[in-house]
């Protein structure tokens, strides 16, 4: 059993008294420093040498007083000697060490001073030696105990620890031990590497076992750690009386870790090399939260070149849990922490919580909760015991355990590596407090567990995991997978869960996790929060899965995450943009809407009487998909699509060549308009043989080869109904050709851009499908769709593409809430302002409409063109300027509120359709 705080205080305040009067630096330094070990129960020995030999810059041998490799470095003098000749002269000695060997502190000394460096923070501590019991937690690394900075997550021990155990485990899957075996195999190694560095085994002890009792050729290590492995899960009473020594000093764990028989694992040197070299790792340091995700990926090689690329990041993961319950708790805290009887109450009630992630992968949102909870813990123990009083029990005083945690977990693996994350993190919890009240305190034999079950979160029944009676908070970040990455499984889950919902096929699998946790939270007081892409709050997708949520389980938000960046401390970054959403089947009168100037920085907080599905703040209004505008505006059509295997379209060349071959068939050839070629400034062209003479094709050659090829072409489709245009080879498959001068719509365009770039054309052009058309249309139509009033609305009702604009003309166009009544003045001034972004872009004709409306390159003059459209458009809708798009983006939500409802009376709680 390490040992405490206060047994060390009381070693070091002997060490004091009898080493008050020594002056001597070589007489007696040994037995010093082999004393000073001892404070701290450590066995110089095994740890330490005495006069290390090192080459030093001159090529000249030098001695090092004492030398823990990799730990500490000890230059040594006689009392009254500089101590800061003593640090130099320690520094020459890194020039001969390894780079693995090289120490965290330099500690020099006379006997009388102490003078420790720690190279890592380039701090100095110096204090007398009768201050030595004082400052003994300078020394937390002698027994393995991290600095608290040193659990941060970002470490890049976990991604060091994850790449070792990830090589490990390549080498013992090539020789043949793969599956559970090799699942649960690493999941032990995991818990004993990290028990070898805090305390749960004597420091070093595991790591010293491997290295000194198996044979160096690997040969015997499997059976040696199938017996560890064995001893582990029996306890001290059952174990046989002729146990070696070594494996007798190990503690009893339990928790059903080591109690599965295993397969054992065949070693060789190298697999040897790799443990031990594991062992050197300073595993105190391993974030259970991020660690764990990191090693999930040992098991999928092709994941592990960008280790840590897709967990959620501890700062991600506080930007839920904190409006989702730990902000409350703190502000209750704060309340009660002068009352020693209801202080006890809360600390009672935080015993009482109980959390469950139904996607919960490798448990890092439980584990980050179950940490900040304990924090919270640690601040109500020390209000009831700062005025010193003595904590005779600690186990007494720790009412907060795993068994308030459950997950769900699809996969077996992730699922072991979350309960085990969350003893990890109890220990180190555990740790904190051991410093704080000067007590061991380690929760072994491991009686309680978080309750983990390995399977489909939407297929089994949440209530046999926890009951929700005993349910506080719902909380995770669900797979986010679109509709058309779902693999066959996943689309018989989301037809599973949306049975008979219209239109649930366009929707995430994340949104099935929404529709799971609104049943079962129905009749209780649960708060639920998940992490979810944001397509979920944009375009088509809110409107059918808030529609399911608003009217059969009456959900209200209580506070969201508008759209930020997925951030991580990983090497490679996950290209993300999420929200974070959470509800309850209550309403509350306090809601945060967290907004974001840049979706890369930090949020602020805006408390809002209403969060609508769009994440703003508004009525519970939902955008169907509708067929015809609801305004009197022109109606806008998709393009005409060809399906011809690339036979009716021609390149710049392939015209060029056609016209000069058979001029005849000229005239058929139109400008083919699609958004890559309109943004970029490119030609392409297409045959149009609608209504042509059958004559003209019976004398072109090139167009009877052509269209040939269509023809076969759609016959080798799939679709039947493609075979059957095999049948009108001549024509587009879908023809939606305007007859009049036309304004064209790029439907994908770059978030980059502060306006999409849209654009007059004559029915000579022919509208690809990548683009939509607003036929009859005038410089008032432009002028209004080209405003930021309408980016606006496009940013928060369109679909994407990852991030960038899916503009639709069923969501955004119909939908969108036209000023009401302009007068004449207005709309000139729209027509106008209008005309001239035109002219400005006329400007510049060997630029791209891309480069043009690239934020980097825009023209200043056309910036300012803009700028006055916006203006006269913003005048459209009312006098008052509008200060931010939110503004924007309110108004536009309560006009089509009252367009769509134009008789019902204002009510925030109603739900629009």
């Amino acid at each position: 059993m390490p040992i405490s705080w206060n047994e060390i205080k009381d070693r070091a305040l002997l060490f004091s008294k009898e080493w008050a009067d020594e002056t001597r630096e070589h007489a007696e330094a040994k037995t010093f420093w082999d004393q000073f070990f001892h404070i701290f129960d450590i066995s110089r020995r095994k740890l330490a040498s005495f006069e290390f030999p090192v080459k030093k810059l001159n090529e000249e041998y030098g001695f090092i007083d004492l030398f823990w490799k990799g730990n500490l470095l000890v230059e040594h003098k006689s009392k009254g000697k500089n101590l800061d000749k003593a640090y130099t002269q320690a520094l020459n000695y890194f020039n001969g060490l390894k780079n693995e060997e090289l120490p965290k502190y330099v500690l020099v000394s006379d006997f009388e001073k102490f003078r420790l460096y720690d190279l890592d923070e380039r701090t100095e501590v110096e204090f007398h030696l009768n201050e030595l019991h004082k400052n003994t937690r300078l020394f937390r690394f002698m027994i393995g105990l991290p600095k608290i900075q040193d659990l941060k997550p970002e470490d890049p021990i976990n991604r060091d620890a994850a790449e070792l155990m990830g090589k490990l485990h390549d080498q013992l899957k090539e020789n043949g031990y793969t599956g559970h075996s090799l699942e649960v195999f690493l999941v032990r190694l995991l818990f004993c590497l990290f028990a070898d560095d805090t305390g749960i085994f004597n420091k070093d002890n595991f790591k010293d076992y491997l290295k000194y009792r198996t044979n160096a050729d690997g040969s015997d290590m499997g059976p040696i750690l199938a017996n560890f492995f064995q001893v582990l899960d029996t306890p001290p009473e059952n174990r046989q009386k002729n146990l070696d020594e070594d494996l007798a000093q190990f503690p009893y764990v339990n928790g059903n870790l080591f109690a599965e028989t295993l397969r054992i694992p065949s070693f060789n040197s190298k697999m040897r090399d790799m443990l031990i070299a594991a062992c050197e790792l300073d595993w105190a340091k391993i974030s259970p939260a991020i660690f764990g995700s990191m090693f999930q990926s040992v098991m999928k090689p092709e994941e592990r070149r960008n280790l840590g690329a897709h967990y959620t990041s501890e700062k991600n993961i506080l930007k839920l849990i904190k409006p989702l319950f730990l902000d409350e708790l703190w502000a209750e805290f704060e309340k009660v922490k002068s009352n020693t009887k209801r202080l006890q109450q809360f600390h009672h009630k935080l015993s009482t919580l109980h959390f469950l992630d139904p996607a919960c992968g490798c448990g890092n949102f439980l584990v980050i909760t179950y940490r900040e909870l304990r924090l919270l813990e640690l601040e109500i123990l020390r209000e009831f015991f700062k005025h010193g009083e003595q904590v005779t029990q600690i186990d007494a005083v720790i009412w907060l355990n795993v068994d308030q945690f459950y997950g769900i977990e699809y996969d077996e693996w992730p699922s072991r590596i979350a309960e085990v994350a969350m003893w990890l993190v109890d220990h180190q919890m555990n740790m904190i407090i051991m410093e704080e009240y000067g007590q061991y305190f380690a929760r072994l034999p491991l009686k309680k567990s978080a309750k983990i079950v390995n399977g489909n979160a939407l297929r089994i029944n949440w209530q046999d995991v926890v009951p929700k009676k005993n349910l506080s908070y719902i909380l995770g970040n669900p797979p986010f997978y679109g509709y058309s990455y779902q693999t066959k499984e996943q689309k018989e889950d989301m037809a599973f869960i949306f049975k008979g919902v219209n239109g649930a096929g366009v929707l995430d699998y994340v949104t099935a996790w929404y529709i799971r946790a609104a049943q079962y939270i129905q009749g209780t007081k649960i708060k639920v929060a998940f992490v979810s892409t944001n397509s979920i709050s944009q375009g088509e997708q809110p409107g059918i899965l808030w529609n399911e949520l608003y009217n059969k389980y009456h959900i209200k938000i209580h506070f969201a995450h508008q759209t930020f960046k997925w951030s991580n401390e990983a090497r490679a970054k996950a290209a993300v943009h999420v929200v974070v959403i959470g509800f309850a089947i209550f309403d509350n009168k306090h809601k945060s809407l967290f907004c974001y100037d840049n979706i890369e920085g930090d949020p602020h907080d805006v408390k809002v009487k209403n969060i609508n599905p769009y994440l703003v703040e508004g009525n519970d209004i939902l955008i169907l998909k509708r067929g015809k505008p609801i305004s009197n505006v022109p109606e806008m059509m998709k393009g005409s699509q060809p399906t011809d295997g690339g036979n009716l379209l021609l390149s710049d060349e392939e015209k060029n060549y056609i016209v000069e071959k058979d001029p005849n068939i000229a005239k058929y050839i139109k400008p083919f308009i699609s958004a890559r070629e309109f943004l970029n400034n490119k030609n392409r062209w297409c045959f149009w043989l609608k209504n042509v003479n059958p004559e003209i094709i019976k004398n072109s050659s090139i167009l009877k080869e052509r269209i040939e090829k269509v023809k076969h072409f759609r016959l080798a489709s799939t679709k039947s109904a493609t075979k059957k245009w095999s049948d009108f080879p001549t024509l587009f498959t879908e023809d939606r050709q305007p007859n009049s001068d036309f304004i064209l719509i790029p439907r994908h365009s770059s978030e980059n851009r502060k306006y999409i770039p849209f654009g007059f054309f004559s029915d000579e052009s022919i509208v690809g499908d990548s683009c939509s058309s607003i036929p009859n249309a005038t410089n008032i139509h432009f002028g209004i769709i080209s405003s930021q009033m309408h980016m606006v609305w496009i940013k928060y009702t369109c679909g994407r593409i990852k991030s960038d604009f899916r503009y639709s003309n069923t969501i955004v166009y119909n939908n969108y809430p036209w000023p009401e009544n302009p007068n004449d003045k207005q709309k000139q001034r729209v027509e106008d302002a209008a005309q001239k972004v035109l002219d400005t872009r006329a400007q510049f004709p060997d630029s791209s409409l891309a480069d043009l409306y690239n934020p980097i390159t825009m023209p200043p003059v056309l910036v300012k063109a803009h700028q006055e459209l916006d203006k006269a458009v913003d005048l459209c809708y009312r006098p008052q300027p509008f200060l931010s798009d939110t503004a924007r983006i309110e108004y536009l939500f309560e006009l089509y509120d009252k367009y769509i409802n134009p008789l019902i009376p204002d009510n925030k709680k109603r739900i629009k359709k």
